[in-house]
């Protein structure tokens, strides 16, 4: 797979212009605030699951170069990016005490420890994690007509496909010198969806409430939660998602296809934002 210049990201966060931002419609949209934010965290802490994963591919030159020259720099972009847009839409927001409460926390779980025993198997879980994250920008963009917002979150979102697309190149190199069966794929994919659906952003949305409205019923949070998850699963990019959390399995196209429906329901259940 040619690899990207190092040095020539597709884009820049400084080409993204604030003064654009139509406010009327996105200031007062109570669930892209929880969930904005919250992404805005995940995204500006890939600094540290990028040197766990850089040592754990320690001694290939072509997976830990991209991780470093690439991935790395465009997940900072996406974080750098999110807390602009935040911050210019929810000033009072205290972006950066929430944001180092939240990492003191995600520190202590973000360890090389929680990786996939073998390569192969951490890129397989790798792929789920991009199909999660370029389905939740893809959804986000449906769900809002503020036109800075859709602009940012395309760029990412096509960010986030492409690093599905190296990760699943290497996912293949590694599957077949490891020998990796179909089963232990299956079982790891479907481990990373579990994660999806707690750890991260669990952890980032209850520093959101800390800092914004800490006295918060646990009510109150739930209704939060049915309304964000309900607002991506009614713009989740369901064909697309499957497809892409179907495809390291690397099944003949007619047991995909009929697999693609018993998943929907599955699918929207695991990719959502817990609270």
């Amino acid at each position: 797979m040619t690899q990207p210049a190092a040095d020539k990201l597709a884009w820049n966060v400084q080409e993204i212009d604030l003064s654009q931002v139509d406010l009327p419609r996105i200031r007062n949209n109570e669930n892209l605030f929880y969930l904005l934010i919250a992404s805005s965290f995940i995204e500006s802490g890939a600094d540290l699951y990028t040197s766990n994963l850089v040592d754990f591919f320690s001694g290939d030159p072509e997976v830990s170069s991209w991780l470093q020259s690439r991935w790395e720099k465009e997940e900072m972009q996406h974080g750098q990016a999110l807390r602009a847009y935040v911050e210019h839409v929810w000033p009072e927001f205290p972006w950066q005490a929430a944001f180092d409460d939240f990492f003191k926390e995600y520190a202590t779980l973000c360890v090389a420890e929680e990786l996939e025993p073998t390569r192969a198997q951490e890129l397989a879980a790798r792929c789920v994690v991009e199909t999660g994250t370029s389905s939740l920008y893809r959804a986000i963009m449906s769900c809002t007509d503020e036109p800075v917002l859709r602009q940012i979150t395309d760029l990412i979102r096509r960010d986030e496909v492409t690093h599905y697309k190296h990760f699943y190149h290497f996912f293949l190199r590694y599957r077949e010198s490891e020998c990796l069966t179909r089963r232990k794929t299956l079982g790891t994919l479907y481990r990373r969806l579990l994660e999806l659906r707690n750890s991260d952003a669990e952890i980032a949305l209850r520093h959101v409430f800390n800092h914004h409205n800490p006295t918060a019923s646990g009510r109150y949070r739930h209704e939060i939660n049915q309304r964000v998850s309900g607002m991506i699963r009614r713009n989740l990019p369901v064909d697309m998602t499957i497809k892409m959390l179907l495809k390291p399995l690397l099944l003949k196209p007619n047991v995909q296809k009929a697999l693609q429906w018993p998943l929907l329901g599955v699918t929207q259940v695991f990719l959502r934002m817990p609270i």
